[in-house]
């Protein structure tokens, strides 16, 4: 149990790593600007800030899960 434990954390140092990095470096100066991004496209190709949302998402609840799941199994080893 304590090796899916260790796992688990290298895993979620990772994904906090990788999400960190994606938050701080691609993200938008005009947070408080008060405008929304208006799409010029209508069923266009998906560019990369559709990419790094989704990539955001994907990170941030899968961190979430892991976290939970890391809770659990610490849980488990007392």
């Amino acid at each position: 149990m304590q090796i899916w434990y260790n796992l688990l954390l290298g895993v979620a140092i990772l994904v906090a790593i990788m999400f960190t990095l994606i938050v701080l470096l691609m993200g938008k100066g005009d947070a408080m600007s008060g405008g929304g991004g208006v799409r010029t496209t209508f069923k266009g190709k998906a560019g990369f800030d559709d990419f790094v949302s989704r990539l955001t998402i994907i990170l941030g609840g899968s961190f979430m899960v892991l976290m939970i799941v890391l809770d659990i199994v610490g849980n488990k080893l007392k």
